[in-house]
């Protein structure tokens, strides 16, 4: 079977819950015995392989701007997708989905994902706002079938378009090895430092966290772990609140393997203080690595911590510091309620069991176009 992923920067994924997850399941797959082929965008990974733990990879160009990035890429790898007979066309995320009604036009299901509802980010104008809303939409009622990464965001999806949406939820790929060498660039010692990892955008709300932290009498520092990604105002005023810091904030810019790895490990606490979230993969990692988390009171976190942790009220800076003094002041008790519990989250997050559940799915399409071709042939044999 010949899946064909769409909607993704691209892999190797470096940063990017969406990559991550397009990069999981397409080396399932192709360890099932399937052939999967995942499109990149030329910007996002410069030395792409063309092949990738058997995953096929298909570097074609974009419009890389903020609006015309992703559809430009979209309608270029879905052209080529339907010409080169993909069996199954998957898409990921609302954007994308603006174009799932293609490849049934050619008698090729397609699938979408929705991560998160993407309309909502503050990082978009009017316009892109309202073609994400059109892409929702589209997400709902276009493809096969529809795929949501949290219960809350199935449940709310079902209910407002009438449609089912598949709960398959993000997994977690914790690192085996760590490369502990970014503390001391970083200059900090275990236990020492409250960890922030994420894209720096308006809707993840590192500006709560650096306003919150700002008011806290600790020596502890604050180590923000992400960049940019079409957001360069937004980093701009951040990189300058931090500044207020005294050099108790630090921005080493996007984080990947072996070396975020060590920072999960090591953190005192792991804070969340976002908007927006489909099923945050980095708070799963926190809770698979044993750290102790604080995170924002959206639906979605709140269904990963399920009971685990500490929140605060979403947006509310006042009280994520009042919730930030609290959890540094009883963090051994947070660190062994952590480490109790971060191998039932692994083993409930898990990309073999997302893997297999959304196999079943393209198994099931495929199945189905193959029983519509006999039903045809059977039609004009007959009729002959």
């Amino acid at each position: 079977m010949k899946v064909a992923y769409i909607g993704q920067k691209g892999i190797p994924a470096s940063y990017g819950g969406v990559e991550r997850h397009v990069e999981e399941l397409a080396v399932r797959l192709a360890d099932y015995g399937g052939r999967p082929c995942v499109y990149n965008r030329p910007h996002y990974n410069d030395h792409a392989p063309s092949m990738y733990r058997g995953v096929e990879v298909i570097t074609l160009p974009s419009v890389a701007t903020k609006h015309l990035d992703a559809i430009s890429h979209v309608a270029i790898c879905t052209a080529h997708a339907i010409r080169h007979k993909a069996d199954v066309v998957h898409y990921h995320a609302v954007g994308p989905a603006l174009l799932s009604w293609a490849p049934p036009l050619a008698r090729i299901p397609s699938v979408v994902t929705i991560h998160g509802r993407d309309w909502q980010r503050t990082k978009w104008g009017g316009v892109a706002s309202s073609a994400l809303r059109v892409g929702e939409w589209m997400a709902m009622h276009a493809p096969d079938e529809t795929i949501a990464v949290s219960r809350s965001l199935a449940c709310e999806l079902s209910a407002k378009y009438s449609r089912n949406a598949h709960y398959i939820p993000n997994g977690i790929t914790l690192e085996t090895t760590e490369d502990v060498t970014i503390l001391d660039e970083l200059g900090v010692e275990p236990d020492s430092y409250v960890l922030f990892a994420g894209r720096l955008v308006p809707e993840k709300g590192a500006h709560y966290l650096v306003e919150a932290w700002l008011r806290q009498r600790t020596d502890m520092r604050l180590v923000i772990a992400g960049d940019s990604s079409f957001s360069t105002d937004y980093v701009e005023s951040l990189r300058s609140a931090c500044r207020r810091g005294d050099g108790r904030i630090i921005l080493p810019g996007y984080v990947y393997g072996g070396r975020l790895a060590a920072l999960f490990r090591h953190a005192a606490l792991f804070v969340l203080p976002s908007d927006l979230e489909g099923l945050p993969i980095v708070l799963l990692e926190a809770l698979g690595y044993g750290t102790p988390v604080l995170a924002s009171d959206i639906p979605p976190n709140l269904e990963v911590l399920d009971g685990l942790g500490m929140t605060f009220h979403a947006g509310c800076v006042d009280d994520l510091g009042r919730q930030l003094a609290v959890a540094l002041d009883d963090l051994p008790a947070l660190q062994g309620d952590a480490k109790r519990s971060a191998a039932s989250v692994a083993a409930t997050y898990d990309w073999d069991k997302v893997a297999v559940r959304t196999m079943a799915l393209y198994t099931g399409l495929a199945a189905d176009v193959r029983s519509q071709r006999r039903g045809r042939s059977h039609t004009h044999t007959s009729n002959a």
